[in-house]
């Protein structure tokens, strides 16, 4: 409803730009003199946005307060925050481990979950600083809208790039799932705003710290959205190649020494790092726990071109109905024409919802719609031309994989808030009937924005929907309950027949499991249930029956055959 309400305005806007250009002008002028001020200081105004998004989020916190963990990438990234916030890689084996498994949870050789370390690290830095893993996620908004705005100032003028960055703030880290969840692609996105606002200034002034900066950006997306940055990377080095062999490129001995020399000794650090990190998870460097997830549980390869594998021996019928049911069916589904195109579009719908909305799509539809007869490609300029490009490859190749999700294309998250405004800067200058339609459209955008972050903020009074993932508010409720009791629980989870298998997982553990408060099992029958029990011989056991309405809280019956 409120991305119906923003497409509205926007369109509204357009109209008004024609009939009434110079509506409320003085008071614009007054704002954008202030900005302007503030912009000019280049490193404040980095600060300043950095502030605001971290701001922003906090004074939010009475109406979204701290996430409730739901989906299953939510529950594998708090594990991994919770095992780094311990000072470990990864955690032994459990001798129970069969009891505990679930999706996306490795459980040998260690156990960890499947993703890459990036969004774990930054939220166990929130763990451990501030007390809660939300707190990292909190963290990573404030960094991700600040490199943003820092990205900005590389291919915009600064005034421009100020107005990125706040909007940023606004689109990003306020009511968007990144910044409600624990599946956030802000970390991606700070990576990709390091490399790409490196890249202008390595072509400019050839300086180490930018290509440090450039290789902390490519270290950052590697281990946060490795597929994505594999496309994400290839534009980039293109251009420097080109850069660095062309006509005007600078002497051989300062591109080593400040170019090539600093940002190989980063990326050899971070591809050290990560090889050691393998080891350490799964006994190989070449090996990632996402390799061995996909060896161990999923017989559904990742492309539609691939083939299936035989099914393994699940312990869990949940186990079963994911891969073989919900993961399985996507794969055949994607394997034909009506499929693919489905697929082509949700990627970019989803983007579009996502990154865009009515606002940010405003200057670039009128844009097209204004564009002089016999416009080439040739006409548009050479940044605006790369930014394209890259935003093109990486979508274009994250419409291969069988799910599509956001936060997957994160790191050309700078690049596609840039491109609306290099729009906005070509509008600017536009008349209609000599009159400042452009200069409308403009100053409409960050209005419209403002106006979208008021209705999130009065959603409820209002009744509007907001869109956000589904919360499994039930488990949360249950640990609650479960954690006032006295002494340590073993919670025992029964589902039933019709169990929802994407949004209703109720077993996932701590890191370390022998001495967490709650422990969470599957129900696997009398006589594997009492192996379990009698391991855990000194905590009360629970029955939780998860998919009653509501969900039912009872003492297991120990005693009994059940």
């Amino acid at each position: 409803m409120i991305l119906l309400i923003e497409c509205f305005l926007s369109f509204a806007a357009a109209a008004a730009a024609f009939a009434f250009p110079t509506l409320r002008s003085r008071s614009f002028e007054a704002c954008e003199r202030a900005c302007a001020v503030l912009a000019k200081r280049r490193s404040l105004a980095v600060v300043v946005v950095g502030l605001a998004a971290l701001a922003a989020r906090a004074a939010l916190l009475p109406i979204l307060p701290i996430p409730v963990p739901t989906g299953h990438d939510e529950f594998g990234y708090l594990l991994l925050a919770d095992t780094f916030a311990h000072g470990r890689l990864t955690n032994p084996t459990h001798p129970m481990w069969v009891h505990f498994e679930s999706i996306h949870i490795i459980w040998r050789p260690t156990y960890t979950a499947k993703f890459y370390p990036a969004q774990g690290l930054i939220m166990a830095l929130g763990q451990v600083l501030l007390g809660h893993p939300f707190w990292g996620v909190w963290l990573s908004l404030g960094l991700m809208c600040a490199a943003i705005c820092w990205m900005l100032q590389g291919w915009l003028p600064p005034g421009w790039a100020l107005l990125g960055g706040f909007l940023a703030v606004i689109r990003l880290g306020t009511f968007s799932y990144w910044a409600d969840s624990y599946c956030s692609g802000a970390v991606a996105a700070f990576g990709g705003a390091l490399v790409l606002g490196a890249l202008p200034r390595i072509m400019c002034s050839q300086r180490v710290r930018d290509a440090l900066l450039m290789g902390l950006g490519f270290a950052v997306i590697a281990n946060s959205r490795p597929y994505e940055g594999l496309f994400f990377g290839l534009p980039v080095a293109g251009v420097l190649a080109v850069w660095a062999l062309g006509r005007n490129r600078p002497p051989l001995r300062v591109t080593a020494s400040r170019l090539v020399v600093p940002l190989l000794l980063v990326l050899i650090l971070a591809g050290s790092g990560m090889a050691y990190y393998f080891w350490r998870t799964t006994g190989s460097p070449w090996t990632t726990p996402y390799m061995v997830d996909a060896r161990t549980y999923n017989p559904v390869p990742y492309f539609p071109w691939g083939s299936l594998r035989p099914a393994p021996v699940y312990h869990h019928a949940v186990m079963r109905e994911y891969f073989l049911g919900t993961v399985l069916s996507q794969y055949e589904e994607s394997r034909s024409v009506r499929g693919n195109v489905k697929e082509v579009l949700t990627v970019l719908l989803r983007s579009w919802m996502f990154y865009l909305g009515g606002a940010l799509a405003l200057p670039l539809v009128v844009v097209v719609a204004t564009l002089p007869y016999g416009f080439s490609w040739k006409d548009i300029g050479s940044s605006t031309r790369f930014l394209l490009l890259v935003c093109g490859i990486v979508i274009v190749c994250s419409m291969l994989p069988l799910t599509f999700l956001p936060h997957y294309v994160a790191p050309i998250t700078s690049a596609l808030l840039a491109l609306p405004l290099q729009a906005m800067r070509r509008l600017r200058p536009q008349q209609w009937r000599g009159r400042p339609a452009g200069v409308f459209i403009t100053r409409a955008v960050p209005l419209i924005c403002l106006a979208t972050l008021t209705l999130q903020v009065c959603a409820n009074p209002l009744h509007l929907r907001r869109t956000f993932m589904t919360t499994n508010v039930e488990r949360a409720r249950t640990l609650a309950q479960l954690q006032q009791f006295p002494g340590r629980q073993l919670v025992i989870v029964r589902y039933g027949p019709q169990h929802d298998v994407l949004f209703r997982e109720w077993v996932y553990n701590e890191a370390d499991i022998d001495h967490a408060k709650v422990i969470w099992a599957r129900d696997m029958g009398p006589a594997r249930n009492k192996e379990l029990i009698d391991y855990f011989h000194d905590r009360r056991v629970w029955l939780v029956e998860a998919d009653e309405t509501p969900p039912r809280l009872s003492q297991y019956p120990v005693d009994s055959n059940e």
